[in-house]
């Protein structure tokens, strides 16, 4: 920083026409200026200035090293008038990371009105089931669903994610619809089969709690994919609540124990993550206004 303040200092004197000028441009003592320049060309090893009572010339070393200063001074101006802008509006690339169920039922949707809203904004949205490792991939903000977000990493919680078990009208119409999680171990029961996500299903309603291990037979590792083959007849499926909302709502999938709710590792909300720091830049921070509003919920 030294050595930058002294080219600095250099190349006004240069600019100026002398060290007084300069001085008085800068709004400090012509001593100070003398001595920066002094200290330059002891460490360039290199006379730079030609001084005498009337003026001052550049030598020839002084005159590529001025060109090279106001090089580096004109950088450091585009530097910060880059950062000002970057600070003050939202622009440039943002990548974002969500799973791909997520993104396409829940986030998808929305992104519409961001690009709208944001329009410097380049928006890359990559739809990845796998952890996506922020800081190697260059991940500006990722959707993690999940019972807390992890260490390290700013957070937003967007909306819960309960799971619910599903089932298509004529399906309980042929087997009969369970009165209790036990019961589940007479159906044919679908899993998403990755993780924590397998056959034993804890339940909780009011202060009693049961666990239920179902048979390990089928697992579809998409909820989108396990929706629509539980719509389609195939058995009772446990799948997250964003995942089996179409289907809810149009009909072709009802909901199955109701009034129980999945626990433990069944309980998770979604949340955006971002690196933590002081200084969150204006299109992360565009993204986690937009998608934090009421209205997105």
């Amino acid at each position: 920083m030294q050595l930058f303040n002294e080219m600095a200092a250099f190349a006004h004197v240069v600019r100026c026409g002398g060290f007084s000028q300069a001085a008085r441009a800068l709004g400090v003592e012509p001593s100070s200026m003398s001595r920066s320049v002094a200290r330059l060309e002891k460490s360039l090893g290199a006379r730079l200035l030609v001084r005498n009572t009337r003026a001052l010339a550049l030598t020839e070393m002084g005159g590529h090293i001025y060109t090279e200063c106001e090089k580096l001074l004109a950088a450091a101006r585009n530097v910060h008038d880059l950062a000002g802008q970057y600070g003050t509006r939202a622009t440039g690339l943002l990548r974002v990371s969500a799973p791909v169920a997520f993104g396409q039922v829940w986030l998808a949707p929305r992104l519409a009105g961001f690009i709208d809203a944001f329009p410097e904004v380049d928006l890359q949205v990559v739809l990845d089931d796998r952890p996506i490792d922020l800081i190697d991939e260059r991940v500006d903000v990722a959707v993690r669903i999940t019972q807390a977000p992890p260490p390290g990493f700013a957070a937003l919680r967007l909306c819960a994610a309960p799971y619910v078990l599903i089932a298509s009208p004529g399906y309980l119409k042929a087997h009969g619809v369970p009165q209790r999680p036990e019961a589940l171990t007479g159906h044919r029961c679908l899993h998403l089969g990755y993780g924590a996500f397998g056959p034993a299903w804890p339940f909780k309603r009011g202060d009693e709690t049961i666990a239920v291990t179902v048979s390990d037979r089928y697992s579809i590792g998409n909820s989108l994919a396990l929706a629509a083959v539980v719509a389609g007849g195939a058995g009772i499926g446990l799948i997250p609540e964003f995942s089996a909302a179409q289907g809810l709502a149009d009909g072709t999938l009802v909901r199955v124990l109701p009034e129980w709710q999945l626990t433990e590792t069944y309980e998770r909300a979604a949340y955006l993550i971002y690196t933590a720091g002081p200084h969150v830049a204006p299109k992360i921070r565009a993204l986690l206004d937009f998608l934090g509003m009421p209205e997105s919920e």
